[in-house]
């Protein structure tokens, strides 16, 4: 069983394949963090915390199990709530109707099931009973009979942990929730670790910092509404000389796609208190007496063999427990985006004139970008208005689609549901129903304002207008994008009380829509793009398989923004396409094959006019979809190692390889050439060291202990060349 409860110790032990987190209960009424790493068996109970680590200046409730023994700052709570005496940060917080603050979680009961229960109107991990085991720790404040339901749901084979909290109302009178974190843990013992997240913007998203735990607070947040281009909801505390291979690694990632915070505080005994969730700024609930409140999930990973071990249990996790539906093992399809070839100025004619030569290639799908909708020819006007422009599209979305499907193509359609344009007709009909504040002015980004997914009418609306047009003509794919964030919050159908709830109302009605329409199109591929990466996250993942990483489609730009997206998302999510050079991001021009070679390293696709490629690109490209089709299942189902990272050797050089079943593919980047550079070798990983395989092209054999102690070579005397090798287990 992965989780057990020793009576006797007042112990929960969560056990997974390589690790345990163990909470006692404190003289039987404190939840307390007591462990978390390698396996451990049992362990004896921690009665030194009632006589360790006093302070004179903390406040001690004597009422309070641990008297007049111990600060209760320097408890390692579970779940710890302001007002008695912890002066860290709180995973809890609200205000009652007398005015106080004060909350005092104390233990009632726990249970123990197989499976994992949904939550409620959010995304969340799943399995059935012989994949995940889930501990409920029920704790109440008596005061205020406000009820707290911990979970913690055991994914036994992939090391990870899911968190969350659900908030039941059992009194008389409401409650203004400020503060509800997902989880919080106390791991003690941090010096020397380091503090790591994902950050950046648009076009440059997803980039790795590390940085040392120092005493304070290191945190990282987003107060735009989406989790952002600047950070993705991801941290991870780390051993300072932890690498791909070694150390210890502890990752926590939430499964929430709007406004987060998430970090660690170190205090002066050298315990670090990490908390993630909804971001607390401008956050407030009011919970009716009656009602619930349920806390996104967090997905805790603890890994003894450094990141690569740790991303590796976060990528079987988010494709085998995350991703639903009818492309969560597909091969997915290769697929020609038109926007970098016309922009908003296309006809039919062009559109054709690209699926032919897409289907040349071999390529599976077009699809149709902006513009194709009510009278937009440029950024300005008729978000809103799902109906197509006729003026340019003559017989329609369902004309089109049916030309390309009679020639052997699949049809794919842009929206962006999420925003409307002051120039629309739904505008001019529903001025009241964007996000705006009274009596002030509405910023725009891009000419266009962001629509009120707080209100049940709104997200009708979007569900309406969306379904006619997928039930209008043959679409099999919808790219949903996202181009703006909040500004003048408000919400004209919400009350004054109940304005701070906007901001996740939003995101609750978004995955409402996105639920429904997964229901009513189940054979459509939905992929999010948020301005290109700025919400990727796990809780689109939900609901769409694969994501748009970044709009710079620059090869370069993009090892280093795929190489950090992996860091906790698997290649089947990440869509790459290949493009036209000089890049339309930064003005570079890299070889046709390094710019295959990198998209290939992920959902793959060309975004350019491929009837002004060259007939040496042309044969190119029909080779790199010939290549990705027979070992796509390697790349987006495999195992991914990095091999060489370009954060570490000044941007000259990356390397990292997929293995699955018998094969093993090897990608290496040389980014930067160096005259008389010594010889480079890359050692591979994840092989078995007695196997013989074979190098495709070559018919070279070697062992499987010589490539990965050894390696390949690699030449590293020019900018920007690229290999691909291919090695089978014989």
């Amino acid at each position: 069983m992965a989780i057990l409860f020793n009576e006797k110790n007042n112990q929960f032990y969560l056990h997974t394949k390589n690790s345990s987190y163990i909470i006692e209960l404190l003289d039987g009424r404190i939840p307390l963090h007591a462990y978390w790493g390698k396996s451990l068996k049992n362990m004896p109970p921690m009665g030194e915390w009632k006589s360790t680590q006093s302070a004179t200046m903390t406040p001690v409730d004597t009422g309070m199990p641990w008297g007049q023994f111990a600060c209760s700052g320097s408890l390692p709570l579970e779940y710890p709530a302001y007002g008695t005496g912890d002066m860290r940060e709180t995973a809890f917080l609200a205000k009652y109707a007398d005015g106080s603050r004060t909350t005092r979680f104390e233990y009632v009961s726990h249970k123990i099931m197989r499976g994992k229960p949904d939550l409620n109107g959010l995304p969340a991990t799943y399995g059935n009973e012989t994949e995940v085991e889930t501990l409920i720790i029920t704790l109440c404040d008596a005061h205020t009979k406000l009820v707290t339901e911990l979970y913690y749901s055991v994914f036994e084979k992939y090391d990870a942990i899911a968190r969350s909290v659900r908030l039941i109302n059992n009194g008389k009178s409401n409650v203004l929730i400020n503060k509800a974190a997902s989880v919080s843990v106390d791991i003690q013992g941090a010096d020397g670790m380091e503090f790591m997240h994902l950050y950046g913007w648009w076009a440059r998203e997803r980039h790795i910092e590390r940085a040392p735990l120092i005493e304070g607070i290191q945190k990282i947040d987003s107060k735009r509404g989406a989790s952002g281009h600047q950070h993705n909801p991801f941290i991870a505390l780390l051993q300072k000389n932890a690498n791909e291979t070694c150390g210890e690694v502890y990752g926590f990632s939430l499964v929430y796609s709007g406004s987060f915070e998430a970090g660690a505080e170190l205090d002066i005994y050298r315990n670090a208190r990490v908390t993630a969730g909804i971001n607390s700024f401008d956050f407030g609930w009011n919970l009716e007496s009656g009602s619930t409140f349920q806390t996104p999930e967090a997905v805790m990973v603890y890994s003894a063999e450094g990141l690569g071990k740790m991303s590796r249990c976060f990528h079987s996790l988010y494709r085998n427990n995350l991703c639903r539906g009818k492309y969560q093992y597909a091969e997915r399809p290769v697929l020609v985006n038109n926007w970098e070839a016309t922009y908003f100025d296309f006809n039919e004619e062009k559109l054709l004139a690209i699926a032919e030569k897409a289907k040349q290639l071999d390529i599976d799908m077009l699809v149709l970008d902006d513009g194709w909708f009510g009278k937009r020819n440029c950024d300005n006007s008729s978000l809103g208005d799902w109906f197509c422009n006729t003026e340019k599209l003559a017989g329609g979305l369902k004309g089109l689609g049916e030309k390309l499907n009679a020639m052997g193509m699949k049809f794919g359609l842009w929206f962006e549901p999420e925003m409307i344009s002051p120039d629309s007709e739904l505008y001019r009909a529903h001025p009241d129903w964007c996000i705006h504040a009274e009596g002030r002015s509405r910023s725009q980004t891009r000419n266009q304002l962001v629509l009120d997914l707080s209100r049940s009418d709104v997200c009708d609306y979007i569900i309406k207008s969306i379904s006619d047009v997928l039930n209008s003509a043959p679409i099999s794919y919808v790219k949903w994008d996202y181009n703006r964030n909040f500004s003048e919050m408000g919400s004209a159908a919400l009350t004054p009380e109940c304005q701070q709830e906007q901001a996740h109302r939003y995101i609750l009605g978004l995955y409402s829509i996105l639920e429904e329409l997964n229901k009513r199109f189940p054979d459509v591929l939905f992929e999010g793009c948020s301005g290109g990466g700025g919400r990727f996250d796990p809780g689109m993942l939900y609901y769409m398989p694969q994501i748009w990483c970044s709009d710079d489609t620059d090869a370069v730009e993009r090892i280093f923004i795929q190489y950090g997206t992996s860091i906790v998302y698997p290649a089947v999510t990440i869509s790459a396409h290949v493009s036209a050079c000089p890049n339309h991001q930064v003005g570079r021009t890299t070889p046709f094959k390094m710019r295959g070679d990198v998209a290939m390293s992920g959902q793959f696709g060309y975004e350019m006019d491929l009837s002004a490629l060259s007939d040496e690109d042309l044969a190119s490209a029909k080779e790199q979809v010939a290549f990705y089709k027979k070992y796509r299942n390697v790349v987006q189902y495999g195992d991914m190692y990095r091999l060489v990272s370009p954060y570490e050797n000044d941007g000259e050089f990356a390397a990292w390889q997929f293995i699955k079943d018998k094969t093993a593919i090897l990608y290496t980047f040389n980014i930067k050439g160096i005259p008389s550079a010594a010889l480079r070798r890359v050692k591979m990983q994840g092989l078995l060291p007695d196997a013989v395989y074979r190098e495709e092209g070559t018919g070279r054999e070697y062992n499987g202990e010589f490539l990965m102690n050894v390696g390949v070579v690699c030449e590293c005397n020019q900018d920007y060349i690229s290999t691909v090798s291919v090695f089978t287990k014989q």
